[in-house]
């Protein structure tokens, strides 16, 4: 490695790059979405738990999808945030790399979620008279909790493979918050094994 390369302590994240007076309006804008979808999944999540008729698999699921959303946006819409209304818009190596785990497991979770519901609608139309023997709550919490670890691990697997390698300047990633490729894009040496992963 060349003398010359100085290994990063922190990023830049450049996101949005507008006017000052722009970056108020998005504020304002990005925070009432951020906004609505904490109240929108959080008012899913307690009709599910108070109603007693949407005690069903699909509502169980359905009830992960939400937990989903709103950590998917709890792990990026806050910085985001922040760096609008902030000249300093850095952020520390290890909550990006931190980021962009919980981003990727985030994303793994919504995925197989979505598969496990599909295999739900399956068994209610293919398999109707033995749906409730198939997908008893015992199955339904090992499929929910099976998504979560499985896919928390598929995301450590990606974070391994960015943490084997060097990093130096630039420090600048081109978006508003880590996502997995910018990140990749500060290495200093081969990503192919990386993408090859992701792809």
């Amino acid at each position: 490695m060349d003398g010359n390369q100085t290994w990063i302590t922190e990023v830049t994240l450049l996101g949005f790059q507008v006017d000052p007076a722009l970056e108020s309006l998005l504020f304002g804008l990005f925070s009432l979405f951020y906004t609505l979808t904490l109240l929108g999944n959080g008012v899913i999540l307690g009709l599910i738990c108070l109603d007693s008729r949407l005690h069903t698999p699909m509502y169980f699921f359905l009830s992960h999808l939400a937990i989903i959303d709103m950590s998917y946006a709890s792990n990026n819409v806050p910085k985001m945030l922040a760096n609008l209304v902030s000249q300093k818009r850095t952020i520390s190596f290890v909550p990006c790399i931190m980021q962009t785990f919980l981003y990727l497991a985030f994303a793994h979770t919504e995925c197989v979620i979505l598969v496990v519901m599909s295999y739900d609608r399956y068994v209610a139309i293919c398999h109707p008279l033995r749906y409730t023997v198939i997908m008893s709550w015992r199955v339904c919490s090992v499929l929910a909790a099976t998504s979560w670890v499985f896919s928390f691990l598929l995301a450590l697997v990606h974070v391994v493979l960015i943490l084997r390698l060097p990093f130096c300047g630039p420090c600048e990633i081109n978006h508003f918050f880590c996502e997995i490729l910018s990140v990749l894009k500060l290495a200093c040496a081969d990503t192919r094994l990386n993408q090859t992963v992701i792809f």
